[in-house]
């Protein structure tokens, strides 16, 4: 009952948008060009690429209620305007994980997409941890996307087709693995041999190899014996955790053979077709629901892996790295990004393709010439290092001038509550450094900074504020506020803190 109220939303989801965009279409083409951004960056950029022409364009800035890109949500009439839009930008990150479905819906098929962090490609920068930085408090293992049961497709028996080898046999070559999980470990009295007893018991597999061929799949055991079969597709079945949410989904398969298991369950983390890189399977002659209770969880990765492959293979299953979202804080990036803008403007528009160039390379020279500005006070500076009582959305900025940091949490964190030791660590590092000024970043709430200047030797830092741009309204852009203004603004805090 529950997939059929999903998919009913779905549907009834989908046929508003499309009713949207069929309104919105006449307006949007017959009389101007429409240009959707998430957020204000991209928004102020597109609109000083524009220039006089911006009258001819409709642009909507989606992230417009102060609400930050970590925490938004589209709305059905924010996903109508990207449908028709003529261009998409957004920045690409882990935040922007919806918007793969929304332009599934797109009606415009000759609708350009830039999605920032692919335009910087190699020289995006992934989080990093630094010194006395506050870890997220989640499980970092088998991290994955909430997802709903609306977002979950059939998938066939080709996803999972190839060699596949059980990593049960190779326990004992993996030791680096399982010290490493060990080291990780908050409770430090388990160790590298808990882990590998561990996953002696979860691993393991009867069949030590599988092979699945069109809709063929083959179990060769460790004692020699191989057995066969034609499986046909029998749906999914959803794992939850203690929250009620979904934790996996197994895609089932069935035999009429009399040889092979008669039930099959494929989970690799997916929830629509793709490509299998590795799973978890689970199979057995005593019906689906069983195999649900199942206390092993077999993985098989691709047969032709090495030890030193399985290795990479398992330390990248553990940390997918997330890239750092805030490109928009670098000026460097700021040049590429218009450039790409400006670029892909031209294709749509190219009657004023001049237009666009002379704005766009008028605005990277003032780009350029902030750029200079801060070279030239980071090495006037006395200091070479900053500190944050706040999440820290600035690596990008500070990589450019040589700048080091310290902070109570990375810049995608959704903590807001520092531990005692973070608190410590930052108010000791305050005296140490003889710091003048504790920074943190745009919002209402400093507790965090004035906290740490609470507990140092002088209690006399500034709290100065540096702005992300992550609440940055339509408000603010009628007020004056653009994205040179507040990277001057940003420019005068940090000088203030480096000297």
């Amino acid at each position: 009952m529950n997939k059929i109220i999903y998919v009913f939303i779905s549907l009834l989801l989908t046929a508003i948008i499309l009713i949207s965009c069929g309104e919105n279409n006449a307006a949007t083409k017959n009389d101007k060009l429409s240009i959707v951004a998430t957020i204000f960056p991209e928004y102020d950029w597109v609109n000083e690429i524009l220039g006089d022409k911006a009258e001819n364009v409709e642009v909507t800035m989606l992230l417009d209620n102060g609400v930050d890109l970590h925490s938004y949500q589209p709305t059905i009439d924010d996903i109508a305007k990207i449908s028709d839009c003529d261009m998409f930008i957004y920045v690409g990150g882990e935040s922007d994980g919806w918007v793969k479905d929304a332009l599934k819906n797109a009606k415009n098929d000759k609708m350009k997409v830039i999605n920032l962090l692919e335009v910087l490609g190699d020289s995006a920068k992934t989080e990093e941890l630094v010194e006395g930085m506050q870890e997220e408090e989640h499980d970092h293992h088998h991290h994955h996307e909430e997802i709903t049961e609306a977002d979950i497709e059939n998938r066939s028996l080709s996803d999972f087709s190839g060699e596949w080898k059980s990593l049960y046999p190779y326990i004992d070559d993996l030791g680096e693995y399982f010290e490493h999980r060990a080291e990780e470990d908050d409770d430090k009295t388990t160790t590298k041999e808990t882990y590998i007893e561990k996953y002696r018991t979860s691993w393991f597999c009867e069949a030590d190899k599988i092979s699945v061929d069109g809709n063929k799949i083959t179990f060769a055991y460790s004692e020699g014996k191989t057995y066969s079969a034609d499986y046909k597709y029998s749906g999914y079945r959803i794992k939850t955790n203690e929250e009620g949410k979904i934790a996996s989904v197994r895609y089932q398969f069935e035999t009429d053979s009399d040889d092979a298991p008669k039930y099959v369950q494929f989970n690799d983390h997916g929830h629509e077709p793709q490509k299998s890189e590795h799973f978890h399977i689970y199979f057995g002659n005593n019906g689906f629901a069983s195999l649900m209770d199942s206390k092993n969880n077999p993985f098989f990765v691709k047969s032709a892996l090495s030890t030193n492959e399985i290795l990479e293979e398992l330390m990248g299953h553990e940390h997918e790295e997330e890239k750092d979202e805030h490109v928009w804080l670098s000026l460097k990036n700021a040049e590429i990004l218009c450039k790409a803008i400006a670029d892909n403007l031209s294709e749509i528009d190219p009657q004023n393709k001049d237009i666009y160039s002379a704005n766009v390379s008028t605005y990277i020279k003032k780009l350029s010439a902030l750029d200079e500005e801060y070279k030239k006070m980071a090495n006037a500076s006395m200091r070479k290092v900053v500190l944050f009582g706040d999440r820290f959305p600035f690596r990008y900025l500070v990589d450019d001038y040589g700048i080091d940091y310290y902070a109570a949490f990375v810049g995608c964190s959704a903590e807001t509550e520092a531990s005692f030791e973070t608190m410590a660590f930052l108010s000791k590092k305050t005296d140490e450094l003889k710091l003048p000024c504790v920074l943190t970043i745009e919002g209402a709430n400093h507790k965090i900074a004035q906290t740490v200047v609470a507990n140092t030797s002088a209690k006399n830092q500034k709290v100065l504020t540096m702005d992300s741009m992550q609440a940055t309204t339509s408000s603010d852009v009628k007020n004056g506020v653009t994205y040179l203004s507040v990277m001057e603004n940003n420019l005068n805090a940090l000088r203030e803190a480096l000297n």
